[in-house]
């Protein structure tokens, strides 16, 4: 309970705070202390000193027109339409439809686009972009914030992280540079600040914080960008993402945005990714990326109880390349990779990266499970660029098996009807002489094993990391499964030209 003096007290210091905090009719809350009302701390000393080293990238690709029918007319063109008479958008049609007929009548046309980029080195005038700002370009100008521009030469790209190096003339320009930070100690609310050429303003500085890390947007298979909510908007592709030391931490590459503008979510390629991409550009004109020579897949919860792992980690050895570094058995379809090399795989993404960023040549501790074993394997990584061409052509020509004159025996379990992989099954299917295991000649609509998308044509090759050749032994071996008290069974599965994949189907 209150005594009347202290509430009495209690209203006169509230009157006096309330006389206080009023200032010209203006009431400025309590909690707002000097330094705070002066607003944030101002960037502009720090972004004074970078805009110079910041550029805008202009490129042309020169465009054949369709030209074709008679007369010069693109059969496939939109007519133009019928206006009204006295239609205040008459001009304008008249206008776009008599520029495009020019453009159409056999000739060509140039298509411009716009983007930004950053000098790394201005003693050797390296510019670094995104790959889609140059992309078919035939001709590319860099441009700089006090109006003057450079030709620029392609010096390498690399499609799979959308990163270009351009070189530029350093004797024609006294060129300003930046550096690279460590993109690994930013931290989530960190500030950022962005600078680029959104849609062709020019030199535009925007900032903001780290929204998170680590983003996954599915553009490319070293997905791992920076998120972050400084305005990024069209035209700002290529341009860099610094922290308040001045560093580059990383390269603006995508937004989301129903309009095209920023709505606040915009992601950058960390500098850890970037740094060694552009060195190989700059020094061999293409990358250089470790190889391992697996295909891999998700391990799931399924998986890891199929496998006896406690937590579902890692990726899923689900075949060898053919040639490839592990090719002689250090590693089998069925593994789990855990950790390459002194860094952990959590998930099946983080393998491919960790593989790419390591130089070829090196011969690498592996960590695997393997029949629920962990382990430790030796590796001499290759180079990824020449096993792309490998798996390329390793693409098997079905052939005919010999026939074995013996009636085929079938066997329905888990919704699928199996029979033997003979020669009348190869041919059915297409299946190459090269794959073995007992081949799942129909699938039950509704059924677990549809559920899981198995198809008529595919081979089981082993069920629970053992080898099955026959019907009897896919349906001995999950019995056994069941005896065992385990609710799901784990498949490797063949596709017809050999391409292996797990699943796991429920036995209950």
């Amino acid at each position: 309970m209150i005594s009347m003096p202290l509430l009495r007290a209690m209203r006169k210091a509230s009157l006096a705070a309330t006389t206080a905090l009023m200032i010209g009719a203006t009431v400025v809350p309590s909690f707002v202390t000097p330094a705070m009302a002066k607003g944030p701390e101002s960037v502009a000393d720090l972004a004074e000193g970078l805009l110079g080293a910041v550029v805008n990238i202009s490129t042309s690709q020169t465009v054949k027109g369709s030209g074709g029918s008679e007369g010069g007319e693109d059969e496939n063109a939109v007519p133009m339409p019928q206006l009204p008479e006295g239609s205040p958008f008459q001009d304008f049609f008249d206008e776009f439809f008599k520029n495009r007929e020019g453009q159409n009548n056999g000739g060509s046309q140039k298509v411009q686009s716009l983007g930004s980029g950053f000098v790394i080195d201005a003693e050797k005038g390296i510019v670094v972009t995104n790959n889609h700002v140059i992309a078919d370009a035939d001709e590319i100008e860099v441009n700089f914030s006090d109006g003057s521009k450079l030709k620029a030469e392609l010096v390498g790209t690399d499609t799979k992280t959308d990163i270009a190096v351009l070189k530029i003339d350093p004797k024609a320009k006294k060129l300003t540079a930046v550096k690279f930070g460590d993109s690994d100690k930013m931290r989530i609310g960190d500030w950022v600040m962005a600078i680029g050429n959104p849609f062709g303003l020019g030199g535009t500085v925007t900032v903001g914080i780290i929204s998170a890390r680590n983003r996954d947007i599915n553009s490319g298979p070293y997905d791992d960008f920076i998120q972050t909510d400084a305005a990024i908007n069209r035209g700002n592709s290529g341009g860099p993402l610094f922290n308040m030391d001045g560093e580059v931490i990383g390269i603006n590459t995508a937004i989301i945005s129903p309009s095209g503008g920023s709505i606040g979510i915009g992601f950058s390629i960390p500098a850890e990714i970037a740094v060694g991409v552009v060195n190989q550009l700059a020094e061999f004109g293409e990358t250089r990326r470790g190889w391992l020579g697996v295909r891999i897949q998700p391990v799931t919860d399924d998986i890891a109880e199929s496998l006896g792992m406690a937590t579902a980690k890692g990726a899923l050895i689900a075949g060898i390349i053919k040639g490839g570094p592990v090719d002689k058995g250090q590693i089998l379809p069925g593994d789990v990779v855990i950790k390459f090399d002194g860094r952990d795989v959590v998930e099946m993404r983080d393998l491919p990266r960790v593989v790419a960023e390591s130089p070829v040549g090196k011969a690498v501790d592996v960590v695997i499970v393997r029949k629920g074993v962990e382990q430790t394997v030796k590796v001499t990584l290759g180079r990824l660029e020449d096993g792309e061409k490998l798996a390329e052509g390793e693409a098997a020509k079905p052939e005919e098996g010999a026939d074995k004159g013996a009636e085929v025996a079938t066997a329905s379990v888990l919704g699928m009807t199996i029979g033997e992989l003979d020669s009348d099954a190869r041919a059915k299917f297409g299946i190459a002489a090269e794959v073995s295991g007992a081949v799942v000649t129909a699938v039950a609509k509704d059924s677990a094993a549809a559920e899981r998308g198995i198809v008529a044509g595919e081979v089981i090759t082993e069920i629970a990391q053992e080898s099955v050749s026959t019907p009897k032994e896919v349906t001995d071996r999950i019995a056994a499964l069941k005896e065992q008290g385990r609710k799901n069974a784990l498949l490797m599965l063949a596709s017809k030209t050999g391409e292996l994949r797990f699943v796991t189907i429920r036995m209950d």
